[in-house]
């Protein structure tokens, strides 16, 4: 029983001491360059990248709206009086971010049905409270997705910045994620709309669950700020060492030709898929992002100086722009050498 716990130490150790593939890899092509041009590869330089805002910092206040007159008959049969039981239970009172989103979104479309039933024979102070509370609810609503989105754990985890770079393997992660914020700013974009009593009768029951399936989805990935953080990473680690070589007519070219060499083995084979990998989802998922943030700030009074840094960066495309660039002026490097040395594109 020892030498079988002994191994399971040592395998679990070995384990959580493997290099990151991609941090290996990057590695490895620097150090070749480096070995080529024989100087001695520069120190990546600590990241100084906007971090996420605390929680405290970011929740809004929701004022808590209490209704008399629970026992009125016209709320049992419009089913808004078994809603309210539900909220009002052990389990209700703790529910997490996005189960309180999607009560105040069953609630409000209840309600909102409720309004409609309610007849000449309804007592003109029901009326009046439930007109008084579908208004305060409808403005509270941006305000409580603000909450589960930058807030709610398994969403606030997605913000949070790896300290890994992504690896092949975790790409597929992006599927999730992509459909899950596709979902938050739909879903938003259609609930702050003028008409939204209209939007509430489109709005389905199963569409509203939804939130649960989605946020079940992204339980056990921080794909979003691994995604972020290996953008950053890889900008910082993208350097030139282009005056250091030295080639061209009647000069002994073997150092451009082991360069050449360390490009179609590392760069093009496996490097640059991946970077074009990270870009192309990070495409896709910055509108989400933006307009998600863009349509919940128009509600929000004044977001903390940190998050509208935090925005800008990663949901608004500046962290894109920089990867780009960096990516551009790493391949303008190795055109300028392939064009002094004289050499063709492609392999030989």
């Amino acid at each position: 029983m020892m030498k079988i716990l002994l191994v399971l130490c040592c395998t679990l150790l070995l384990t959580s001491c493997k290099e990151n593939a991609t941090n290996a890899l990057l590695n490895t092509y620097q150090q070749r360059l480096a070995n080529v041009l024989e100087i001695t590869p520069a120190d990546t330089l600590p990241l100084n990248l906007p971090i996420y805002p605390d929680t405290r910092s970011l929740k809004q206040p929701v004022a808590d709206i209490r209704m008399g007159l629970l026992d009125a008959y016209e709320l049992r049969q419009c089913g808004l009086f078994q809603l309210i039981a539900e909220r009002n239970s052990v389990l209700g009172k703790v529910q997490d971010q996005t189960r309180q989103l999607r009560y105040e979104l069953l609630f409000l479309k209840q309600l909102n049905h409720c309004l409609t039933m309610l007849n000449s024979n309804s007592t003109s102070e029901l009326q009046s409270q439930l007109n008084d509370i579908y208004q305060q609810k409808q403005q509270q609503l941006p305000l409580v997705i603000w909450n589960m989105v930058f807030t709610g754990k398994e969403w606030r985890q997605q913000f949070t910045l790896g300290h890994q770079l992504l690896e092949p393997q975790q790409f597929g992660s992006y599927i999730e994620t992509v459909a899950a914020f596709n979902y938050l700013d739909t879903l938003t974009t259609t609930m702050t709309s003028q008409n939204i009593s209209q939007a509430l009768v489109t709005l389905t029951p199963n569409h509203i669950e939804q939130l649960l399936y989605h946020q079940q989805q992204i339980h056990n990935t921080q794909y979003l700020g691994q995604l972020f953080y290996s953008m950053a990473q890889i900008t910082a680690q993208l350097t030139q060492h282009e005056n250091n070589v030295i080639c061209g007519k009647n000069i002994n070219q073997q150092q451009a030709q082991y360069l050449r060499n360390v490009f179609y083995k590392y760069y093009v084979n496996d490097i640059q898929p991946y970077l074009s990998k990270v870009q192309s989802q990070y495409q896709q998922l910055q509108p989400y992002l933006d307009s998600l943030y863009t349509i919940l700030i128009q509600h929000h009074d004044q977001p903390p100086a940190m998050m509208t840094l935090y925005a800008r960066y990663y949901f608004q495309g500046e962290v894109q722009r920089q990867f780009q660039q960096a990516t551009i002026e790493h391949v303008s490097y190795w055109q300028r050498l392939f064009k002094r040395c004289q050499f063709k594109v492609g392999h030989q």
